[in-house]
């Protein structure tokens, strides 16, 4: 049987088509029915910024060139509400890639990514050990892509555990003595917040070492022709000029997210998940109503403002918008 091809093309138009073979589960591999799903359907409204584009120019190195290169791991930075996980999810969905996505949170130890031994009944009125594998070990023992989710919200023996998976050592040492190693069709991929001043509860600059075994690329956040393709796809029957009104008050509050003058900048960013699911079920909530956008503004935007914010939030929807427009949104 052939294998599937899938093609990446490049969003800007500069870069030629990357084709790359889709993976096929084996039947023999460890728990490949399990596997097979946790292989993420691919949406069919997601629109690809470029980033995409970019795993899949890695992905085809590595498959080209296979020898002298160290282990490969790409990590995403950017604000909450980027797309981060999604562009990672819809990577293995297109590649046919088991997906899982594990968070890294403070909560999370060492045993719980590794494993640990536990205690089972024998059957006969006693007790035997046995050891259980932990989230990435699990995720490793067959083929696999593996999102390390919040990064630099790890604590440290977390990350002291996975230092030699990620580095030319490529393998996991367990207490029982077994070495887990990378196998050739496993991915390992992370995201993680900026380090700022931003409310990031948990986050903290990541250790030097570990953000070494890294390639680290920054995800900003969508310009507005960006954004009205993403609406337009996603929602084809929304009118054009909620589409454009949408967008500039996107780009607008999020332009004053990044300002670095902390005087003047909001701390709460608009998200792709205000953009592309509240906003429009507010939308559809008051399509009947006089000025739709701005009922739905008020209900599905604001409350996720700090209220030192919602000046600044009303600042912009008055000099964007002012009031919606006069026709239904779809």
């Amino acid at each position: 049987m052939s294998s599937e091809i899938v093609t990446f093309d490049d969003p800007t138009g500069v870069g030629p088509p990357i084709e790359l073979e889709r993976l096929v589960v084996p039947e023999d591999v460890d728990v490949a029915e399990q596997r097979l799903i946790k292989v993420p359907e691919p949406d069919p409204h997601y629109v690809d910024l470029g980033m995409l584009y970019r795993f899949a120019r890695v992905e085809a190195v590595r498959r080209t060139n296979p020898e002298g290169y160290l282990p490969v791991h790409v990590a995403v930075r950017g604000h909450m509400g980027t797309g981060k996980d999604h562009d990672i999810e819809q990577f293995a969905a297109r590649l046919g890639l088991p997906y899982y996505r594990i968070p890294l949170t403070g909560e999370v130890r060492d045993v719980t990514l590794i494993g640990s031994t536990h205690l089972h009944g024998d059957g006969k009125g006693g007790t035997e050990s046995r050891w259980e594998d932990g989230d990435i070990t699990r995720a490793l023992r067959g083929p696999a892509l593996v999102n390390l989710s919040e990064l630099n919200a790890a604590g440290a023996e977390t990350l002291f555990a996975l230092h030699g998976l990620l580095d030319r050592y490529g393998a996991i040492d367990l207490p029982t003595g077994e070495t887990v190693r990378l196998r050739g069709d496993v991915r390992v991929f992370g995201t993680m917040n900026p380090t700022d001043l931003r409310d990031y509860a948990g986050t903290q600059t990541l250790n030097k070492a570990f953000a070494d075994r890294w390639i680290i690329w920054e995800k900003d956040f969508p310009d507005s022709e960006q954004i009205e393709k993403m609406l337009s796809v996603r929602y084809p029957h929304m009118r054009d000029a909620y589409v454009e009104a949408i967008s500039r008050l996107a780009v607008e509050v999020n332009d004053s997210f990044n300002e670095a003058d902390v005087e003047v900048r909001v701390e709460t960013p608009i998200s792709l998940r205000t953009i592309l699911d509240r906003l429009p079920i507010g939308l559809r909530i008051h399509e009947n109503s006089e000025d739709p956008l701005r009922l739905a503004w008020e209900e599905f935007v604001l409350p996720h403002v700090d209220t030192y914010d919602r000046d600044h939030y009303e600042t912009v929807w008055n000099a964007v918008v002012r009031k919606g427009p006069g026709e239904k949104p779809f």
